[in-house]
């Protein structure tokens, strides 16, 4: 059986030969060769049709951008991690005369940005895309300075979910899908004092 990429623990196949279910830390994640190429995978992405200018989609990122708001001054700086081609995030944020910066692995991948620290970083629609998470857990956390906040949006799974009838594990770039266990190991294993877990909105500090 394959190893969970975050913890690195044993799993169990969970559906079909798609996914495999971590016994330790919940997690549920599509084996190895199941994941797509550099190539493919940017496909993919490419082929999204969103518009930072789009108000519905505007409104899908506001449990991010309306705690950014409330919870940080125009002075502190962001970063949108995994941003994608045209972020509404950065849209929003930016609007509002807040400092925030962009970076994608595959459409702003400017290293440098990786050598800072963060007041905030926000991830939306993008953790379920790691194919190593554990490694990417653990670049998020050294990112934020002391203090700082990192906000998340995912779909998450839980047990009233009809498995093989959600939509969100159609799409072949959704290759870690969380439960709420999973944010809890995550809290344990990367020192976060604070969680807060609502609908498809994390929240760590």
């Amino acid at each position: 059986m394959p190893t969970c990429p975050l913890c690195q623990n044993n799993s169990t196949p969970f559906y079909k030969d798609e996914f495999y279910l971590c016994s330790c830390c919940g997690g549920i994640f599509r084996p190895s060769e199941k994941l797509l190429d550099n190539e493919k995978e940017k496909e993919r992405y490419e082929s999204h049709t969103n518009d930072s200018n789009d108000l519905g989609y505007q409104n899908f990122v506001s449990p991010i951008t309306n705690c950014v708001l409330k919870e940080f001054k125009k002075e502190d700086i962001g970063l949108d991690f995994g941003c994608g081609k045209d972020s509404p995030i950065v849209k929003v944020l930016r609007q509002n005369e807040y400092e925030i910066l962009e970076y994608d692995p595959f459409f702003f991948d400017d290293k440098k940005l990786l050598e800072k620290k963060y007041e905030y970083i926000t991830c939306c629609e993008v953790i379920e895309h790691f194919y190593n998470p554990k490694k990417e857990f653990e670049l998020l956390k050294k990112l934020l300075k002391e203090n700082g906040v990192l906000y998340l949006m995912t779909g998450i799974y839980n047990k009233n979910i009809d498995f093989p009838k959600w939509w969100y594990k159609n799409d072949l770039t959704h290759v870690f899908i969380f439960q709420e266990k999973t944010f809890e190991w995550i809290k344990k294993e990367f020192e976060f004092k604070y969680m807060k877990i609502e609908k498809n909105f994390v929240k760590f500090f």
